[in-house]
């Protein structure tokens, strides 16, 4: 389960994460991040019907929440990252759901803007 701590919530956030972040897509999975003023990183999902069924979903769901809290570390601080599964992800083993998470993670974070007053 992802601590309560680490959880992206609101709606708004989501929407603001996928339309004003930075972007980066791998085979399984596409990671959006925008920088923000607050202290620490929050992770929301995205699993759309098109993954497959409410099981499917759950799973995947749960397959990604388990990479990001076992590399919580690599989250930056005061960024929102919304992690959207596509179709491949459904069939995907988990060493590739990782691999394409941190390296989409990596690249979307050095894509993202940085907030007014960083450098």
């Amino acid at each position: 389960m992802l601590p309560a701590p680490l959880r992206l919530r609101r709606s708004e956030d989501f929407a603001h994460a996928v339309r004003r972040g930075a972007r980066a897509g791998r085979d399984t999975l596409v990671v959006h991040c925008v920088r923000t003023h607050g202290p620490d990183g929050l992770v929301g999902f995205v699993v759309a019907r098109s993954v497959g069924n409410a099981v499917v979903r759950n799973k995947v769901r749960r397959r990604l929440r388990g990479v990001v809290v076992e590399h919580s570390d690599a989250l930056p601080g005061g960024a929102h990252i919304v992690v959207r599964a596509l179709p491949a992800a459904a069939t995907a083993p988990y060493a590739r759901l990782r691999d394409d998470y941190l390296s989409a993670l990596g690249t979307a974070v050095r894509r993202a803007r940085p907030v007014d007053g960083d450098a």
